[in-house]
């Protein structure tokens, strides 16, 4: 029983980490080698996919403008949904049962059904392949998503933390910003992660809403061949590399990811 004891954990763990393994261990190799045969480790191991998408313009600018919407829409999604998600948690209202599940069903909506609505609209605009129209669109899936999460953590939240703060005489918004949000920090940090790992790894509208200026990683990815077919290696140092920016975010708020799965709706 001992042994079942860590033997299960490690097997499910190996089983876990062999395709991260693996893809980095075709980003050290070339395309011939990847297709020559199995090896569990590079023959001839090399750093050419590396230096090529860290030298070459239009790799390095899909990370940066990968990131550049991800942050603007993580902003604006955690910004508007604290309001929101305060008052559904505070306050009763006429329709605001059918209002929260009314959120929600946009969150379930596949992002295929918006993508030629968005194209057209900010095509008219003159918001099409910016790094704002990608934000706003993923506002439609991420805002209901933060909204459910806040207002989870901020129903737990004593009510009379809200009226002693207002008979000492604190303003609404210095009570909200130095007060409850620091109370709830473990949900704001949640929904921060939800929010930029949905549009870190959304692809569909990311392609769609970008052409040339704010084309992202996984649209270059996909775009990507030369004449004897896709260079594999280049394309798994570059999946390698867009694990990053999800690693060093779960890094920052592993501590509030565990007491929001402990705590809030998550």
């Amino acid at each position: 029983m001992r042994r079942l004891s860590w033997l299960v954990p490690t097997i499910y763990i190996v089983f876990l980490m062999l395709p991260i393994y693996w893809l980095l261990n075709m980003s050290f190799k070339n395309t011939n080698e990847i297709l020559g045969g199995f090896t569990l480790w590079p023959q001839q191991f090399t750093l050419e996919n590396y230096t090529k998408i860290l030298t070459d313009r239009t790799w390095y600018m899909g990370y940066v403008n990968s990131i550049t919407y991800v942050l603007i829409n993580t902003v604006i999604s955690v910004t508007v949904a604290l309001p929101a998600a305060y008052a559904f948690s505070r306050y009763r209202f006429l329709g605001d049962k059918h209002l929260f599940f009314w959120l929600l069903t946009n969150r379930m909506a596949p992002p295929a059904v918006f993508a030629l609505p968005f194209f057209q609209l900010y095509s008219s605009i003159g918001l099409f392949d910016t790094h704002l129209a990608v934000a706003l669109a993923h506002c439609l899936f991420n805002i209901p998503l933060a909204v459910w999460i806040l207002e989870g953590f901020m129903s737990g939240v004593p009510r009379e933390l809200d009226e002693t703060a207002f008979v000492d005489g604190y303003p609404f918004w210095r009570f909200f910003v130095k007060i409850f949000m620091p109370t709830i920090a473990a949900g704001i940090g949640v929904a921060c992660f939800f929010c930029f790992m949905f549009s870190w790894v959304e692809l569909l509208l990311a392609k769609t809403l970008t052409s040339v200026e704010a084309k992202p990683i996984a649209a270059t990815m996909t775009r990507t061949a030369s004449t004897s077919g896709y260079e594999l290696g280049l394309l798994a140092a570059a999946g390698a590399l867009t694990i990053v920016p999800g690693a060093v975010v779960i890094w920052f708020v592993r501590n509030y990811i565990a007491k929001g799965f402990a705590l809030g709706r998550v």
